[in-house]
């Protein structure tokens, strides 16, 4: 039996979600104005931390367009900072994650990152130079991640000096580790995917905007959890390029 989804008689919306709604078209509108008005006009800023329904407004534009942060929550906790500072890079602009005039212009004109694999089927793509993860299906951009790849400084891999770098090619994860934490030689990594020898797509608790690990690719916890239910899994092409 289908369930309706249509409203129970009497039934109204509940005052929190009549102001998010409210949140939402302001914030909407604002993107719009900021559109078309002069880039020395003040604007508010808001950041890690902050919270409130603007917050969850924007958590809900930056899943509409592919930034993953989780559920809005209203709560700009780190899963918003990850997003932000991806639309940042795939903008082009200062990964900072704060969020004023030019992020909001970022999202008003839904700045999405360029699509570097038109193969077919589920596809996972590393950038380099704009340090993102996406995800694409069929050619079509479905989920962009703030990642973290090598930083291109000498380490001591078992008394030989190597560099760390995320080596650019294609590749598709051969190994997997589900069960959360795994100690590595070079520290802990959270449920891994490998791909390329020791070089793994997997999740940390730090995750700067710039290249800081030594070859794996990084992304948060949540979004390694998230990643495992049913997008990455053994077999899933990566193209680092």
């Amino acid at each position: 039996m289908t369930r309706s989804t249509a409203p129970r008689s009497g039934w109204a919306p509940s005052r929190r979600s009549l102001l998010r709604g409210g949140a939402a078209s302001a914030v909407g509108g604002a993107l719009a104005v900021l559109a078309a008005t002069p880039s020395q006009a003040a604007w508010p800023t808001f950041t890690t931390g902050a919270a409130g329904d603007h917050v969850w407004a924007v958590q809900r534009m930056l899943g509409e367009r592919g930034y993953w942060c989780g559920a809005p929550d209203g709560y700009f906790g780190g899963l918003t900072e990850q997003a932000v500072y991806a639309i940042q890079k795939a903008g082009g602009l200062t990964p900072d994650a704060i969020v004023g005039r030019n992020t909001l212009r970022a999202l008003a004109h839904w700045v999405l990152p360029p699509v570097l694999d038109e193969g077919t089927g589920t596809r996972v793509v590393i950038d380099l130079q704009r340090q993102l993860l996406t995800v694409l299906h069929d050619g079509a951009l479905q989920l962009t991640l703030n990642t973290s790849t090598g930083n291109g400084e000498p380490y001591d891999w078992y008394g030989r000096e190597v560099k760390a770098t995320t080596p650019p090619g294609e590749f598709a994860v051969f190994s997997t580790y589900s069960q959360g934490w795994q100690t590595g030689p070079l520290g802990d990594l959270y449920r891994p995917q490998y791909f390329n020898g020791a070089i793994a797509v997997h999740g940390s608790d730090h995750i700067p905007p710039w290249p800081d690990s030594h070859g794996c690719a990084r992304v948060s916890v949540a979004a390694m959890d998230m990643l495992w239910g049913g997008t990455m899994t053994t077999g899933t092409p990566v193209r680092v390029v």
